[in-house]
């Protein structure tokens, strides 16, 4: 089941009328809102609908799984090559993640405060409008990426790394070059989507491009000697398979979908940057913070040895892979409390958020129960070496109880993005990891002689802390406040920024 490009929205001029007749009036409070009117107009009836809409968005865990394969796909390829091969990869894909991805993504993350709201506004054309601009914003941050990419090498043999494995790592960014712009148009695009609700297109493209990345993985590492690229083949697999995602999204966002959110190009796609680069970057200091919080642990895992690194690596793809369910819970939730902003509904968007966080733990506990439930089979997944999958075996559990929290914060931080409050999570973040969480994994592992068990406790406690932190700051909105700032923000007449006012 997928969004509609539509939505059943309650007239609101129901939630500000009342019937002449006492018999029918109802006054109930949630929260801060306080709402006179029939009892059917009331919290029950919002609770089924934001409930419906989310579990409507059951297609999002199984398309953010699929599309994550394609980068877990390299590594597994590769990983049969060799130890050495595997470590390699794996910090070149840390790296990428570092210095290139998540950078998009916490760029791409400014639409959350944007395109949702704009959508149910009365103007959708500030969807593609404001599309238009962070396109603009992309072509440009690819440029530094690219650079840093290729001239790596250096920097891996001054952080100490194995010659070999920084060759190897430096060779594997190098190709990763070619996934840039289409990773950063998919990003991009796949908001626009999914600001309409429209959340089923990501998922049959991500469903198409899938099987062809396994096979150009296999045909390019594994294949017959003609079109055997072998340890580079993994990364230029990946490229060839995300540019595909990119014509794809093109051609169904102009044969097959409404043009009603389009705006046309025009010089008003070169203005407002300054405004939505501040916002990018404060994006990027709330997505990119958690991940690059993880690569420094990895880092710092690779002090301890290839093998504590390459069970690092797969710690780091299956958490990030199973955390895909409650990521995909934080999009719709992120997306369903944008378009009630941009709709002007106070009492559906105050009830949409708890419910939203309610699933949130649900889905936590789910995603540690699956980890738990393939403990002692997942890292040979990735690798025979039983010496890896023994230490994996070993972190797991805690990486389950990592899964909890991390569920929690990942929806309250998309709530939070769908307020333009950017800024909240980019402070929690730096706090909860830099100021707690890395020093006192990087304590305990080198310290107190917990290695690879002393990283992952001291990730777990900065994520409780920015799980606590973000959920008591949704209990403390206002949201007919952040409705005003929404429909300012959407038209343009707000700075960058968060709101004075909460």
């Amino acid at each position: 089941m997928s969004y509609s490009s539509t939505s059943t929205m309650p007239d609101p001029s129901r939630s500000r009328s009342c019937s002449t007749s006492n018999d029918h009036l109802s006054v109930r409070s949630y929260g801060s809102v306080t709402v006179i009117g029939s009892p059917s107009e009331n919290g029950s009836t919002y609770k089924i609908r934001t409930f419906d809409d989310l579990v409507a968005a059951e297609d999002t865990p199984f398309t953010t799984l699929i599309e994550y394969s394609l980068v877990i796909t390299s590594i597994i390829t590769v990983g049969r090559l060799s130890t050495e091969k595997l470590a390699g990869a794996s910090l070149g894909s840390i790296t990428a993640g570092v210095t290139g991805f998540s950078i998009i993504q916490g760029f791409a993350c400014a639409l959350d405060s944007l395109l949702p709201a704009a959508w149910t506004s009365g103007n959708p054309t500030h969807v593609g409008l404001w599309t238009q601009r962070m396109l603009v914003l992309m072509a440009c941050l690819l440029v530094p990426i690219s650079v840093v990419w290729f001239n790596v090498e250096h920097i891996f043999l001054y952080l100490r790394q194995d010659p070999e494995v920084a060759r190897l790592g430096a060779l594997y960014l190098k190709c990763s070059v070619l996934q840039l712009p289409a990773y950063a148009f998919n990003a991009v695009v796949r908001r626009y989507f999914q600001a309409q609700k429209l959340l089923h297109v990501p998922s049959l493209i991500t469903l198409a491009v899938a099987p062809v990345n396994i096979g150009l993985n296999y045909l390019l590492v594994w294949g017959p000697e003609s079109i055997n690229l072998g340890f580079v083949g993994a990364p230029i697999a990946t490229a060839i398979s995300l540019t595909l995602m990119s014509t794809l999204y093109a051609v169904y966002g102009y044969m097959f979908t409404s043009h009603e959110a389009w705006h046309p190009v025009s010089i008003q796609s070169f203005s407002s940057l300054s405004k939505l680069l501040g916002m990018a970057l404060t994006g990027v200091g709330q997505s990119a913070a958690q991940w690059w919080s993880w690569e420094l642990i990895s880092l710092a895992a690779s002090q301890l040895g290839p093998t504590t690194l390459a069970a690092q690596s797969v710690l780091v793809m299956s958490s990030s892979t199973i955390y895909q369910i409650p990521y995909a819970l934080g999009v719709a939730s992120s997306v369903r409390i944008g378009n009630l902003l941009g709709a002007g509904n106070v009492l559906e968007v105050f009830v949409a958020s708890r419910v939203a966080s309610m699933l949130s733990l649900l889905g936590g506990i789910l995603s540690a129960t699956l980890l738990m439930s393939v403990r002692h089979r997942i890292a040979y997944l990735f690798t025979d070496d039983e010496r890896i999958a023994g230490l994996v075996a070993d972190i797991l559990p805690l990486v389950a109880a990592y899964q909890i929290v991390d569920g929690l914060a990942a929806v309250t931080a998309g709530m939070l993005r769908a307020c333009g409050k950017l800024s909240t999570g980019a402070v929690s973040n730096f706090i909860a990891y830099y100021m707690i969480g890395i020093p006192l994994g990087v304590y305990l592992a080198f310290r107190q002689n917990f290695g690879l068990r002393g990283l992952w406790i001291g990730l777990t406690a900065a994520l409780l802390f920015v799980a606590t932190v973000l959920w008591t700051a949704v209990l403390s909105l206002d949201w007919r406040v952040q409705i005003k700032n929404a429909k300012e923000r959407v038209e343009d007449k707000r700075p960058a920024g968060d709101s004075e006012r909460v």
